[in-house]
This record gives structure tokens, sequence and C-alpha cells, in this order.
């Protein structure tokens, strides 16, 4: 895998991916104009030319509203998620950590303090869901400050010590990169572009009595400027997400200096998925925030958060690789001492391999 190619070529594309995102805002303005004239002449019998016998303000009218919707839905909805990362992880289903007599959380939470010492940061707030017995993990969190990375009982149960480093290495590089603030961004982003929608649905609402066929008419053309935009913000959405997954995947390879630490987790996911054994209770409005996505089979994919697994272990390996069973065999590495509740006994210099653990 070529890290450092990888993560130059995923940085820039988020940074024209974003660049369409403003474009989108942009056109959104000019379409919700444009189906509002259209709406408007119509409604008349007429085209009024272009400059003279529109309503007073009708163009910045317009755009103003507009405006308002998307910059407002995205305020609001950025100020919800203003609690921070626990309270989000915890809407998400998360708790926090409880290593005392628990080998599996014990073994998480060194992995977590590891890991910040070898990316720089300071440890996150550990969090773990336990309902879930699929394998994912997520980050979230406006800044380092406030970040918290959690992860299933499935990916507790079923990983090695090197895969469960891995995943995690993949969460703390979304804390690096600043991914968790932007995906919160994005969030309210796509909810004020839907807000256009849910505006011109209610305008066009044939429900309500009184509607004139004029007022029908306006919410129809808005209906359809903002089923455009909030389409083309999910479209958005998904890619910049797409391109930050290569991105993170890379700097796990980069941390943990292994290709079989993420690309295990990867490879036991796709098993579980072709055995069908997959949580799929992990599913979320948040999908781009997991580390697998819950939801795909989309049109094309171009709506899905994640690219496939088959595309992510590809650029891991350099290579197509089959999925691993669930097991947590650790193929001749040993647990560290700190992974344990008692002092451990001195260790000849050259330890016997053997499994890292076994189950009880």
């Amino acid at each position: 895998m070529l890290i450092f190619e990888s993560q130059r070529a995923a940085r820039g594309q988020t940074r024209r991916l974003l660049f369409a995102f403003a474009l989108t805002v942009a056109l959104l303005v000019l379409a919700v104009n444009a189906a509002l004239a259209l709406a408007w002449g119509l409604s008349w019998g007429f085209w009024v030319p272009l400059g003279s016998g529109w309503p007073r303000h009708f163009w910045a009218v317009n755009t103003a509203v507009t405006l308002l919707f998307v910059l407002g839905g995205w305020w609001l909805e950025t100020s919800r998620l203003a609690g921070g990362g626990v309270a989000l992880a915890r809407q998400m289903g998360a708790r926090e950590l409880r290593p005392s007599g628990d080998f599996d959380e014990q073994r998480f939470g060194n992995i977590v303090q590891e890991m910040a010492i070898a990316s720089g940061l300071r440890p996150p707030q550990a969090m773990v869901m336990a309902r879930q017995t699929g394998i994912n993990a997520f980050a979230t969190g406006w800044d380092a400050d406030d970040a918290v990375i959690a992860v299933t009982q499935g990916a507790l149960e079923h990983l090695t010590r090197d895969e469960l480093q891995g995943l995690v290495a993949h969460e703390f590089s979304h804390i690096r990169e600043g991914d968790t603030r932007l995906n919160m961004r994005l969030i309210g982003m796509v909810f004020g572009l839907e807000l256009v929608f849910r505006f011109g649905q209610r305008i066009w609402d044939p429900d309500i009595r009184d509607r004139t066929s004029v007022a029908s008419l306006l919410g129809l053309a808005i209906m359809a400027a903002g089923w455009l935009g909030w389409v083309a913000g999910h479209a958005l959405q998904a890619a910049v997400s797409r391109q930050r997954e290569y991105l993170a995947d890379a700097r796990a390879v980069q941390w943990t200096r292994s290709q079989d630490g993420l690309g295990g987790v990867l490879r036991k996911v796709l098993g579980a998925q072709t055995d069908a054994e997959d949580a799929r209770e992990v599913g979320s409005p948040m999908q781009h925030l997991l580390l697998v996505s819950t939801e795909g089979d989309r049109v094309a994919h171009w709506l899905d958060s994640h690219p496939t697994l088959e595309q992510r272990i590809r650029r891991i390996y350099g290579r197509p690789m089959g999925p691993l069973p669930l097991d947590r065999a650790d193929h001749g590495t040993r647990p560290l001492a700190t992974d344990t509740f008692a002092p451990a006994p001195a260790a000849p210099a050259r330890a016997a391999s053997g499994p890292d653990w076994t189950l009880s």
C-alpha cells in the first residue's frame, strides 16, 4: 500500500468535493429562483420580461429565503449536536468503558492509550456499544478535547489485539484529520438542504384547505428544486465520507505498521456479511460516522457513505483478499502484560509462541 500517496490523493479529493458542496448551495439558489419564476409565469398565463413586471424584490426574497433555510438549518442541526462527542455517542447507544473485571474492555482501554501516544493526541473518551454484536466502531466530537471512540461488543469479542489496534488507529485518524468536526458540519448542511424541500412540501400540501393553484404550483416548484439540492448534498456527503475512509485506512496502516491489523478487521466483516451474520442493528442516520456502513445496495453506490469492503481491502493489501472467520486466534502473538488485571510474572527473554489468550 502506498501510504503517503493514498493520503495525499484522499485529501485532494476531499477539497474538491467540499468546493462542489459550496457550488451545490449556489446552484440550489439559482434552481429555486428559476423554478419560482417558471411557476409564477405559468400561474399568470404569460411570461414577464426579465427585469420588469415581477413582484418587488422577487429575486432578492427568493435568494434570502433559500439561504435562510439552508444556513439556518445548518445552524440548528449543528447546535443540536453541540452537546459534544459523548452526547452523540450516547444517542447512538454507546456507554462509558467499564474495564474493571472485564478483559476485553481493559484491553480496548489500553489500546486507546497506546494509540494516543502513537498519534500525538490526548486520549479520547473510550465507549462501548454493548448491545451491538457486529464488528463496528465510530469516532465523534468537535475536537481532540471532545473526542470519543466507541466500539461494538462484537468488535471486542471477535478481534485479536492487532486487529483491534488497527480499528482504533483508523478512528484516531478521523480525530487527527478533523473528520469528526467535518462530519458534524456536513450533517447540518444536508439538513439545511432538506429544509428547502420540506418548505416546498408544506406549501404544496394538497390536504390543506383553501390551497390555491398558484400556491400549489409554487410549492411544487420549490419541492423539485429542494429535492435536487438534497440529493446532491447527500451524494457529496457520501463522496466526502468515502475519501475520508480511504485516508483513515492509510493512516491506520502507517501508525500500526501492519496491513493485517485493519485489513483483518475488514476481512472479518466481509466474512460475517457473506455468512449473513452481520449485525444490522447498528444502523443510524449518521452512517458516515461508522467504520463499516450497515447500509448498502444503493443505486451504483453513489449514495453509499463508505467504499465497498472489497475496495478498501484491495487498497490496503494491493490485491484482492478473501474473508476471515470470526475467531480471535492471534496466530503466534501474545497478550501484553498491561492487558491483565494482576502483575504479569517475569517472562524469559524469548517467550514461546502461542495464542493471545483463550476463551473461558
